[in-house]
Order: C-alpha cells, then sequence, then structure tokens
C-alpha cells in the first residue's frame, strides 16, 4: 500500500487523541481530557464524578472556570490541527491554518479569560430617615405689648410682625380669625403682638407701628390694629407724607384724641419700644415676618415661621392643651 494510501486509512479510521502524559498540546483539569476527532467531537467533563457522554441530555453538568477555559483551549487547538490536516492531505493549503495562527488563537482567548469581570453593583440601600427630633423650647419675653384674649389663658401665642408684611396680612385675613373663634374667645389662648418691622424692604413699616403704638396708648390698638391690615394695600406704596395723612385719619376714625396721638407721634418712647422688640427678635433669630412663638411662660415657647395655615396652630396648641391636662 502506497504512503498517501496508509495516511488516508489513518485519517479514517483513527482519530488523533490529546491526553497527560504524550500529546501536546494538553488540557487537563482534575484528571479530564477532552477528546476530540475529525467528524465527531465529544467532551467528558470530571467535577466531583465523571459525566458520560450518553448522559450530556438529561444532565446539568458543573464545570469549574479553570476547567472551562483550558478545554476550550484544547477544543480550539484541536479543531485548529484537524482542519490543518484535513487541508494538507486533500491538497488545498491556501485556507490553512498555520503555527503562528495557532498561537494567536490561544493568545486571544487567554486575553478574552483574564479580561476583568465587572463587579456586580451593590442593591442600592433605602435612605435613613433620621428620626424627628424635638423642638427647641425658648424663653420669650411677652414685654408690655397688647394681649387679646384671657390674659390667665394656660397657652399663649406672641406674634412678632410687620404692618407692611403681605404674608402678616394673610394671616390676618385667614387664619388669626379662626384662632380667635376656637382658641382665644373660649379662654383657652391669649395672643400678643410684638413690633418686628422690616424698614429695610418696608419703608413705610416704622410709620405704621409707631401710629399703632400711640393707639395703643389711648387702648385702641386691636382696632388699629385692624385697619392697617384690612386696608394695607391702600397705604403700602404711599410716599411718607400721604402715609402720615391717612395714618391720621384711621386715629380720627376710632375716636382717638387728636392731640395726644400727635404729641405720641414725636415720642421718642415709641421708638425705644419698638426697638426692644426689635432686639428681641433678633435674639430669637426672628430675621423675617411672620414669627410666632406658642408655649407657656413656665415651660417655654416653640417657634413657627411664616404665614402657616390653621391647621398647624390647632397642631400644637392641642399638643400643648393635652400636655397641660
Amino acid at each position: 500500500m502506497s504512503e498517501e494510501k496508509k495516511s488516508q486509512s489513518t485519517s479514517e479510521n483513527t482519530s488523533p487523541e490529546t491526553t497527560s502524559e504524550n500529546t501536546s498540546p494538553e488540557t487537563t483539569s482534575e484528571n479530564t481530557s477532552p477528546e476530540t476527532t475529525s467528524e465527531n467531537t465529544s467532551t467528558e467533563t470530571k467535577h466531583d464524578s465523571i459525566v458520560n457522554s450518553s448522559n450530556i441530555q438529561n444532565e446539568t453538568i458543573t464545570v469549574k472556570r479553570s476547567t472551562y477555559n483550558n478545554m476550550m483551549k484544547g477544543a480550539v487547538v484541536a479543531i485548529a490541527i484537524a482542519a490543518f490536516f484535513g487541508g494538507y492531505l486533500t491538497g488545498t493549503m491556501d485556507d490553512s491554518i498555520t503555527n503562528q495562527n495557532l498561537l494567536d488563537a490561544i493568545e486571544e482567548i487567554e486575553i478574552t479569560q483574564a479580561a476583568p469581570q465587572a463587579a456586580p453593583q451593590a442593591a442600592p440601600q433605602p435612605a435613613q430617615t433620621p428620626a424627628p427630633s424635638e423642638p427647641q423650647l425658648l424663653r420669650v419675653s411677652l414685654d408690655d405689648d397688647p394681649v387679646k384674649g384671657d390674659p390667665d389663658a394656660p397657652v399663649t401665642i406672641i406674634e412678632f410682625s410687620d404692618f407692611q408684611c403681605p404674608f402678616c396680612a394673610r394671616f390676618f385675613l385667614q387664619t388669626l380669625p379662626l384662632i380667635e373663634e376656637n382658641y382665644l374667645d373660649t379662654g383657652k389662648v391669649k395672643f400678643v403682638y410684638r413690633d418686628l418691622p422690616l424698614a429695610s424692604i418696608h419703608p413705610n413699616a416704622i410709620p405704621s407701628h409707631i401710629a399703632a403704638e400711640c393707639a395703643d396708648e389711648q387702648g385702641k390698638f386691636w382696632e388699629y390694629h385692624d385697619a392697617l391690615f384690612e386696608n394695607q394695600s391702600d397705604w403700602n406704596r404711599l410716599g411718607l407724607d400721604d402715609v402720615k395723612n391717612i395714618f391720621k385719619q384711621y386715629a380720627d376714625d376710632l375716636e382717638l384724641d387728636a392731640v395726644s396721638y400727635d404729641a405720641c407721634l414725636d415720642s421718642s418712647d415709641i421708638v425705644d419700644e419698638i426697638n426692644e422688640d426689635l432686639a428681641d427678635a433678633r435674639a430669637l433669630g426672628a430675621t423675617g415676618t411672620p414669627t410666632f412663638f406658642i408655649g407657656t411662660e413656665k415651660d417655654g415657647f416653640i417657634k413657627i415661621t411664616g404665614a402657616q395655615p390653621y391647621s398647624s396652630f390647632q397642631l400644637n396648641i392641642d399638643n400643648l392643651l393635652s400636655q397641660l391636662n
């Protein structure tokens, strides 16, 4: 038999076998070697137990990553060798695989397998909600400022306000009437008004507070207080001379003594009174209007900033009343 026929016979009846001792390239992991033929390819893999090819369809195979990587290298090399010999024997070498091709293929596999895997992203943790803190209790003086309601009421609301402030007017129109109806008229709360004119943004604030203090000298503070807020849009944009005239008109409407009223407008005592309220407001951190303090003179006051809705005042007042009872 000629050498060519012997080679062909060998190609049909035998397959190059890769073993752990005699054949290179070598692919082993825990005593496992893949076998490859030119017609059919089967792989035996071992992980704690050997899995036969007849059971592949019915059983789940667990393979270590290192075993799998070496198997892939061996499979590529075996296929490349088979293709090499097949091409040589048939005499068609135009598309043959060279040794360099084999080395390149192995290197590419190693690079791919060595690439770092992206770490799994940790599940987002729910935001921690801080426990609500107890409101700070402050010591606030009632001074000798006007009081509405029963002077002996158990709960006190102190308002630092500006007659030209639009939010103070909103509180006066929308919220104060409900507080009066449910708490002042029932003797549960007294309401104290203190001066906090913001002259830097409200040029008519200080004249309005002086006028109201002068009305208080004649026992008509709350009536003048109401007139200023009810008619705020009529005077808040007037010049100084015009605003003094309209304030004088409110005094006449309330039948204040004109001589006493005019003398009071020039009194330094009234200016000192307003400045004392301003100093107390700054010390308490009240930098805007309206600012409220709700509590008792014995235990202290909590601060509420802005023209809050009635429900906010109701909640705080009811909590205080329940604690006192």
